[in-house]
């Protein structure tokens, strides 16, 4: 059993990370998905970004960092798209992570990686937030830094494909990511 933080993307804490999180909790885990806008969720991502401006950086930032107060040092870190973004911004924070597990966005310095940290990636193949070179120099980067990553890339679906509410859904790559989530999660 892990405890797992997950951060919500863009849009805010829509439907779909709270199945999510019910999703891993039905597999054991004690998982945590903060809301960092304190505001409901929209419905683009432009919203989404004008959002974001709007409360700051620095505040989703300091409630991703208070969503960890109480959670053990080896919490995972997860989060969806710009939430993969924040968790791994909380990596350098959190040196004990038991893993990171970004969905829909690469995240975390490789100066804050220590020998043998689990990463998963899953990310659209191509993927518009994150260029295919920019992906690569990050993945040589995070295994030259000892990241045990292993990035899973999804040929044809849209950015934010877990999520059936959105035109990027992608049934079979969601599938296919749940399995391989809960395969990382189960691997100790």
């Amino acid at each position: 059993m892990e405890h797992i933080v997950l951060y919500h993307s863009v849009y805010g804490l829509r439907p779909a990370v709270l199945v999510a999180a019910d999703r891993l909790r039905a597999a054991g885990h004690q998982v945590h998905a903060p809301d960092l806008y304190d505001a409901p969720a929209v419905d683009s991502v432009a919203e989404g970004f004008a959002l974001l401006e709007r409360i700051g950086q620095q505040v989703v930032l300091d409630r991703a960092r208070a969503a960890l107060d109480g959670l053990p040092p080896e919490t995972v870190l997860a989060g969806f798209s710009m939430g993969a973004g924040v968790a791994g911004a909380m990596l350098a924070e959190r040196p004990d992570t038991a893993g990171l597990l970004l969905l829909h966005g690469t995240g975390g310095s490789p100066a804050a990686v220590r020998p043998g940290l689990r990463t998963h990636l899953h990310l659209a193949d191509p993927d518009p937030y994150d260029p295919p070179d920019e992906v690569a120099e990050w993945q040589r980067e995070m295994i030259a830094a000892g990241a045990d990553l292993v990035v899973h890339r999804y040929p044809g679906a849209g950015h934010l494909f877990t999520d059936p509410t959105v035109a990027d859904h992608d049934p079979a790559a969601a599938g296919l990511t749940w399995e391989r989530v809960l395969a990382f999660l189960a691997r100790r």
